[in-house]
């Protein structure tokens, strides 16, 4: 996807990924960043690594984590594609005064590395990755990434891909399987510079290669997306984003060696059609996951909101 396409993606699924985000998890967030900034007698040392065109500050800003009254937070928006740091900036260019933004046009393997060479310098004391980590090998990514925090620091991992992909209405159920099937296979087989870099269900791995990296788990909830018309229309610029998934099933499975090509063609035209005509509903299961970096911590007593 063109750079230019991939951020109207990005803008389009804006309100689903708010719809999506489980608000337990959110909820324990809020209290433990506000007591960590009650606490603290500095900014608030904040890192977001995939932070693509910057949905995720705005978000933090409209939704209120950060308490404005105290010491200041230091933002930095790690991306490596310089062209959605570009419009984030450009989206970001008032920001409040108690809030300062740092991008870093980097990939977080490289950021990672510099940092590894000041081990002096402080970490963060929040680390969010976005729609970020199944795309990558949890046990290479996570290790890395708690490098990153503060001991005691707080992370924040949301819409983590956790395996079913599911369209209403079904055309050939027998098929729609076999597509579901072959699409997730993707992910798994994914290889990223000669390495395994994806996972269909990383999700429910995270519970065990979180802890394994130094990640205690404090809260973790559903975040599925889930796209439906009303009144035959979908909401804010969501009939974009759902031809955008498919285009994307499109592009990953034009070639599969496992569905057959004169099938696979039509299902993905009665697809279209279906959105166009404000029937398609679409799911994708996924996680959330709140937390802090180590063992020695008081986050744990936290209660439910």
């Amino acid at each position: 996807m063109q750079i230019d396409a991939f951020i109207r993606y990005l803008a389009a699924k804006r309100t689903v990924d708010d719809r999506a985000l489980n608000r337990v998890v959110w909820s324990q967030l809020v209290d433990a960043v506000r007591a960590r900034q009650a606490r603290e007698q500095r900014p608030l040392r904040v890192l977001e690594v995939g932070a693509g065109a910057g949905a995720m500050v705005e978000r933090l800003l409209e939704w209120r984590l950060f308490d404005p009254d105290a010491n200041g937070v230091e933002y930095t928006l790690l991306d490596a594609e310089p062209g959605l740091l570009a419009v984030a900036q450009e989206r970001l260019h008032e920001p409040p005064a108690w809030l300062r933004l740092f991008y870093a046009p980097i990939s977080v393997f490289e950021y990672a590395e510099q940092m590894a060479q000041y081990p002096t310098m402080p970490r963060y004391d929040l680390l969010l990755a976005h729609a970020f980590l199944d795309l990558f090998n949890l046990p290479t990514i996570l290790p890395l990434l708690r490098t990153l925090l503060a001991n005691d620091g707080l992370f924040y991992f949301t819409i983590n891909f956790d395996g079913a992909t599911l369209f209403e209405p079904t055309i050939d159920p027998a098929f729609d399987a076999a597509v579901e099937a072959a699409y997730h296979r993707t992910m798994d087989e994914r290889v990223t510079d000669g390495k395994s870099s994806g996972d269909s269900r990383s999700g429910r791995h995270l519970f065990t290669h979180l802890p394994a990296a130094g990640f205690e788990i404090c809260s973790a909830g559903a975040s599925d997306w889930v796209v439906h018309a009303v009144n035959g229309k979908y909401p804010a610029d969501e009939g974009h984003f759902l031809h955008c998934i498919v285009e994307m099933m499109h592009a990953a499975l034009r070639n599969a060696p496992t569905l057959d090509p004169v099938r696979f063609e039509a299902w993905i035209a009665e697809r279209h059609a279906q959105i166009e005509r404000g029937e398609l509903v679409y799911i994708a299961h996924q996680l959330d996951f709140f937390g802090v970096a180590g063992a020695a911590s008081t986050l744990r007593t936290f209660p439910p909101p």
